[in-house]
């Protein structure tokens, strides 16, 4: 059964009831015990899917372009259509690299942005070492192609 506008404002009655009580001089006693709770007022920042979707697709075209003419050989235009698709691959990555540190996130081991923490030179070398190696390797198996 269906509850009726006079069940509703009974409810709303009770709850009314139920709700701490404030005088002059601050709340009353019996509500000190209740337990506080906070609430975010501001929505969470996260993508949304027009934001993702140009970086997604380009990401897609990009690796594609880098990945077939490395896979099957195709004549003289190969290094230069994989170059350019490592290329795009490589602008995507930086875009949503942007995109994720607008909305507050960041790269798993460096402290997050604006709070005052030194990043571990150990985490740094990591990545610029990781990310020199993939462009070493990338570079090496396109220059192969010639």
């Amino acid at each position: 059964m269906e509850a009726g506008p006079r069940d509703r404002e009974q409810e709303r009655r009770d709850a009314a009831d139920s709700a701490p009580r404030l005088s002059p001089d601050g709340p009353d006693e019996q509500d000190l015990l209740a337990v506080e709770v906070e609430v975010e007022l501001r929505p969470q920042r996260r993508l949304r899917i027009w934001q993702l979707a140009p970086i997604v697709a380009l990401a897609a075209v990009g690796s594609l372009m880098f990945a077939f003419p490395l896979a099957f050989g195709t004549g003289d235009g190969g290094a230069v259509v994989a170059m350019l698709g490592l290329l795009i691959s490589c602008c995507a990555a930086g875009w949503g690299v942007m995109a994720a540190r607008r909305v507050g996130h960041t790269w798993p081991g460096l402290p997050p942005r604006g709070s005052g923490e030194r990043a571990d030179w150990r985490v740094i070398a990591l990545y610029v070492g990781v990310g020199a190696v993939l462009v070493a390797l990338a570079v090496w198996r396109v220059a192969r192609l010639r």
